[in-house]
């Protein structure tokens, strides 16, 4: 009698469609669960990086930074260097006066770029340097972060 129950054993141990499909569902559920609480993490820490820039100074790291950046330029016979960005939803208009080229595009800065940016035009521009900001990226066709880059090439008249 144990060779009849074999078949029926097996038969049982063997999973419907209807408990594969759920398990497959369950496992896309879970992986959905996953990326919203990545997406919610990746969220609160933009939220945290904006707080800091819009009420925190530049640190002396970060100034360090841009020296090391413009120098490694100059090594490479550069006249120019990106020295800076951050995200352009952190500008007043979400950087349409940068994207456009508005001649009062420094007035739509805030935070660290406004600290940066009067920084250059009493230190460095007196001394002949240029800066230009430009979105440097357009994530789903919208401006996403700012560059701001830092010129030290001859004028051409």
């Amino acid at each position: 009698m144990a060779n009849q129950d074999a078949p029926a054993k097996a038969a049982a141990a063997i999973p419907t469609a209807d408990d594969l499909r759920m398990e497959v569902l369950e496992k896309q559920m879970k992986e959905i669960d996953r990326r919203v609480e990545a997406k919610k993490a990746e969220q609160k820490r933009l939220e945290e990086a904006a707080a800091e820039f819009l009420a925190t100074h530049v640190t002396e790291r970060e100034r360090e930074i841009i020296r090391r950046i413009v120098a490694n330029a100059v090594n490479d016979g550069k006249y120019e260097a990106m020295v800076y960005s951050f995200p352009a939803k952190l500008c007043t208009d979400g950087g349409r006066a940068i994207n456009n080229i508005e001649p009062d595009w420094p007035t739509t800065l805030q935070g660290k770029a406004r600290e940066l940016y009067d920084g250059f035009k009493a230190n460095l521009q007196p001394r002949g340097y240029r800066l230009k900001a430009m979105i440097i990226d357009f994530p789903g066709g919208m401006p996403g972060n700012v560059g701001f880059f830092l010129n030290w090439e001859p004028k051409t008249f």
